[in-house]
C-alpha cells in the first residue's frame, strides 16, 4: 500500500472555487466512508481548512487511487469532477509526506509559520479514527506531522515569518495603526463561537476593545466564550446573544467578525445597509456617543472640507454625499474604483482631487507571533499611527456612522463580498487576506525549516519502510520457533526416556543456534529495507524460506490491533492548541 493525497488549496484554486468545495463536517464523514469503501484505498483522513481541502488515502494503485480519490472529491464537494480537476495537484508516496510536513510547519499555508494548522491536523486525526477509517499508515503520518509542526516552532523562528489569519486580518483591517490603536474603545461583535471566533475574540479583547459581543446558532456556547472573555483579565466586557440578534448588534458594532459554518451568507450587503442605516439613526438620536468618533479617529481640520491627502480617511464634504448628482453609481464622474495597499478594492465616491471618501489605505506592518489563546502577547502590529486630521462637527455623525469594519474568516463566505462597495464600510475576507499575503515578507528561518522537513521526511520514510519488514521477520522467527517445538517432540519420541534437565538443556541449545543464524540477516534485511528501494527485500524473505503469506498479514493484523489503542493515547498528548479554539 502507498500513500495518496488529491487537493486543492488557496495556492491552486482561486477563492471562488474553493469556497464552493468546501465541506460540511457532515460531508467529510461521508467522504471518508466513501473512500474506505473504495477498492484502491485502505484508509483515509481529509484536512478540511478555510484555505485546503485534501483527501489522504493509503492506496494499493496509484492511477486508479488518483482516479476515484478525485471522483470522490467532486462528489462530495458539489463541483464538477472537468470544473475541479484543473485546480486539483496530487502527491505520492515521499512527495506527500513532504508535502502534510509543509503544512504543519506553517510553510503552506495563507499567512507563513502560522500555527492554526497544527490543531486542524489534530483535528483531522480524530475524526479519522473516531469514524476508524485511518489504519497504521495515516496515524502514523499525522502523528508525525503534529511532531515536526511543533519541532519547527520551537526550533526555529518560523513565527517570526507569520501569524495567525486572525491577526493578519485584524491588521488589514487596522491599516496605518497598529491592532491596538486601532482597536481602543471598538464594541466588536463576533458572529460563531467556533476554533476562529474564539480566537478572534480573545485577540480583540487583548487588543483594547470595550465590549464583545458573541452571538451563535447555539447560545450556551456563546455563553460560555463570553464568559471566558469576561474572566480572562483583560477588563473587556463580554456578553452573548442569539443569532437573530445580529441585525440588532451590527447596529451598535465598530467590528464584526465572522466564521461560521454556514452554507450561506450569514450577513447580505442589504444586511450592512440596514446595519449602517440604524447607526445614522442611532447616533442622531444620541449625539454624545463620543467614544464612536474616538473609534474612526479621523477628523478633518475646522473649515477643511476637502482632502488633498490620498491616504487619509475622512468624511465626504458637505453636500457630496446623499447629493443627487453625486449618487456614486458606476460611469459618474465622480465614481472611481480604488485598491488599497492591501489589495482590497474599494468602489466609493471621489473628491473633485481624486481622494477617495471614506477609504482606507493600509500599509505594510511588522510580524509578529500570534500568541491569541496561548500566551499574553502585546497586541501585535507595529505600524505607528497615523496623525489625524479633526472634521466639522457637521461630519462627526457622518464619519461614526461610516467606521464599520468587516472581517469574514469563512469558507465559504459569510459576508456578502457586495458589502464592501458600501460607503464607509472596510471589508477583508479570505480573497483579499490572500492577495494581501502574497507580498509578506519571508523569515531566514525558512529555510532552517525547510532542512527539518526534509529531515523528518527521510527519516519518516526509512521507519515505515523498516516496519513494512517487520511482519515478515516476525513469521519468520515464528515459524523458526515452530521448526524448534516440532524436532523436539521427535526426540521425545525417540528417546522417552531422555530426563527433563537433558530435555531442557537441548530444546536451549537448539534455540541458540537459530537465533544466531537467523540475527545477523534478519537485522541486515531491516537496515537493508530501511534505504530507499528496499520494499522488495521483504518478498525476498518470503520467498527465500517460503513464508506463508497469510501468516505475514495475520503479524500485520495482530501487530496493528495491539497498536491502536496505544496510538490513541498518544494523540490525546499532543495538547497543541486547535487553531486557537475554546
Amino acid at each position: 500500500m502507498s500513500l495518496l493525497v488529491v487537493g486543492l488549496s488557496h495556492r491552486s484554486a482561486p477563492v471562488s472555487v474553493l469556497e464552493r468545495a468546501a465541506l460540511t463536517v457532515g460531508a467529510q464523514a461521508k467522504l471518508l466512508h466513501d473512500t474506505v469503501a473504495a477498492e484502491p484505498a485502505a484508509e483515509a483522513a481529509v484536512l478540511a481548512t478555510c484555505n485546503r481541502i485534501e483527501l489522504y488515502a493509503d492506496v494499493d494503485k496509484f492511477h486508479a487511487g488518483v482516479a476515484e480519490l478525485s471522483t470522490l472529491l467532486a462528489l462530495h464537494s458539489g463541483v464538477g469532477l472537468e470544473e475541479l480537476t484543473p485546480y486539483l495537484y496530487v502527491h505520492y508516496e515521499d512527495r506527500a509526506v513532504h508535502h502534510l510536513f509543509s503544512v504543519a510547519c506553517g510553510l503552506d499555508s495563507m499567512v507563513v509559520g502560522e500555527g492554526q494548522i497544527l490543531g486542524q491536523i489534530k483535528d483531522s486525526l480524530a475524526r479519522a479514527q473516531e469514524l476508524h477509517t485511518a489504519g497504521r499508515l495515516l496515524n502514523d503520518l499525522f502523528q508525525q506531522a503534529l511532531r515536526v509542526g511543533k519541532r519547527a516552532h520551537s526550533e526555529t523562528g518560523i513565527d517570526r515569518a507569520g501569524q495567525s489569519l486572525v491577526t493578519f486580518g485584524l491588521e488589514q483591517l487596522a491599516g496605518r495603526e497598529s491592532v491596538a490603536a486601532w482597536a481602543k474603545g471598538k464594541r466588536a461583535l463576533v458572529i460563531g463561537a467556533g476554533s476562529m471566533s474564539s480566537l478572534a475574540a480573545a485577540t480583540l479583547a487583548r487588543s483594547g476593545v470595550d465590549e464583545v459581543v458573541v452571538a451563535n446558532r447555539t447560545l450556551e456556547r456563546a455563553e460560555r466564550l463570553a464568559a471566558i472573555l469576561g474572566d480572562g483579565g483583560t477588563g473587556v466586557t463580554a456578553r452573548a446573544v442569539p443569532m437573530d440578534s445580529v441585525a440588532e448588534e451590527l447596529t451598535r458594532a465598530d467590528v464584526a467578525v465572522s466564521c461560521t459554518g454556514a452554507t450561506g451568507l450569514v450577513l447580505t450587503a442589504a444586511d450592512v445597509t440596514a446595519a449602517l442605516a440604524g447607526r445614522a439613526d442611532a447616533d442622531g438620536a444620541d449625539g454624545g456617543a463620543e467614544h464612536r468618533a474616538d473609534a474612526g479617529a479621523r477628523d478633518v481640520r475646522a473649515g477643511e472640507s476637502v482632502c488633498t491627502d490620498d491616504d487619509c480617511l475622512i468624511a465626504p464634504a458637505p453636500g457630496h454625499m446623499g447629493h443627487p448628482d453625486h449618487s456614486g453609481h458606476p460611469g459618474h464622474p465622480d465614481h472611481a474604483v480604488h485598491t488599497d495597499r492591501s489589495g482590497l478594492a474599494t468602489d466609493r465616491p471621489t473628491t473633485p482631487d481624486g481622494c477617495p471618501v471614506g477609504s482606507e489605505v493600509g500599509d505594510e506592518t511588522a510580524y509578529e507571533q500570534h500568541a491569541a489563546l496561548v500566551g499574553n502577547s502585546p497586541a501585535v502590529g507595529a505600524a505607528a499611527a497615523r496623525t489625524s486630521r479633526t472634521a466639522p462637527a457637521a461630519l462627526a455623525s457622518a464619519a461614526r456612522a461610516a467606521a464599520l469594519h468587516l472581517l469574514d474568516l469563512a469558507m465559504p463566505r459569510d459576508i456578502d463580498a457586495a458589502a464592501h462597495r458600501l460607503p464607509g464600510v472596510r471589508l477583508v475576507d479570505i480573497e483579499s487576506l490572500a492577495d494581501a499575503s502574497a507580498d509578506a515578507p519571508m523569515a531566514a528561518d525558512v529555510d532552517a525549516v525547510r532542512t527539518i522537513v526534509s529531515d523528518e521526511v527521510a527519516a519518516f520514510g526509512a521507519a515505515q519502510r523498516a516496519a513494512h519488514i517487520t511482519p515478515t521477520v516476525v513469521a519468520l522467527r515464528t515459524m523458526a520457533a515452530d521448526v524448534v517445538s516440532s524436532e523436539m517432540a521427535r526426540l521425545d519420541g525417540r528417546l522417552p526416556a531422555l530426563g527433563d534437565k537433558e530435555r531442557a538443556e537441548i530444546t536451549q541449545t537448539v534455540r541458540r543456534v537459530v537465533d544466531k543464524l537467523l540475527h545477523a540477516p534478519t537485522v541486515r534485511v531491516k537496515q537493508l529495507a530501511s534505504e530507499p528501494g528496499g520494499a522488495g527485500y521483504a518478498d525476498a524473505l518470503r520467498t527465500l524460506f517460503d513464508l506463508d503469506p497469510e501468516t505475514v498479514a495475520a503479524v500485520s493484523r495482530a501487530d496493528l490491533l495491539s497498536n491502536a489503542g496505544g496510538r490513541l493515547g498518544q494523540h490525546q498528548e499532543n495538547d497543541e492548541p486547535k487553531r486557537g479554539r475554546a
